[in-house]
């Protein structure tokens, strides 16, 4: 039986009953107005939640749909997010990012890491002011060999009021696909090297 045939019937039968009532009602024990108005009250509460229900769950796989839609334009772009992990699809491709500097650093100098902590790239930047200071690696070797696709630990040091210090940095990665989190996650990022973030990790979309 279908849910809009369960409440006409529902209805048809609250109705049937209070007829029933009043037409079996004692004379001289008339039913309180005041029960009637009771009784008709909670029955129309409870039928305008149940509609309130529904059109808040209709709502709700709308939000959803629009989200995944607008989410399904950010294929094929780049994502920036904080870490240290680049991803080098294909041999002849390179890692770009920032450093995130929160004072002036000196002698800042990134360097490049293989899946087994091999240095294979050192890139001297210099004195920087604070803020985000952008790198771009072209996915070469210290000899100027393309290096195999995988993934790869960029590392940032430089000296910071005296102190050496390792400096945190934000990664651009491919987005691969969206796809909808079976839980509260929302929209779950696909990202190149099988990696997968949720939206709100996103910290630029274009990256730079």
């Amino acid at each position: 039986m279908s849910t809009t045939a369960i409440k006409n019937l529902a209805k048809k039968t609250f109705f049937s009953l209070m007829t029933e009532q009043l037409a079996n009602q004692d004379p001289t024990k008339p039913v309180d107005n005041d029960q009637m108005v009771a009784q008709m009250t909670s029955f129309s509460m409870a039928e305008g939640i149940e509609q309130l229900n529904s059109k808040f769950s209709d709502f709700a796989t709308s939000m959803t749909s629009n989200q995944a839609l607008q989410a399904s334009s950010l294929i094929g772009q780049q994502v920036l997010l904080q870490g240290d992990v680049g991803h080098v699809a294909a041999q002849g491709q390179g890692v770009s990012g920032v450093v995130i500097a929160e004072k002036s650093i000196r002698d800042l100098e990134i360097t490049i890491e293989n899946e087994i902590g091999e240095v294979v790239k050192t890139i001297d930047v210099g004195t920087q002011k604070p803020g985000n200071v952008e790198f771009n690696w072209d996915g070469t070797d210290a000899s100027g060999y393309p290096v195999p696709a995988g993934n790869y630990v960029v590392r940032a040091q430089g000296d910071v009021d005296g102190e050496s210090v390792v400096v945190p940095t934000a990664i651009n990665r491919h987005v691969d696909s969206v796809s909808l989190a079976a839980s509260n996650q929302g929209i779950i990022l696909n990202l190149d090297g099988d990696v997968s973030v949720t939206l709100k990790d996103v910290i630029q979309i274009g990256g730079y």
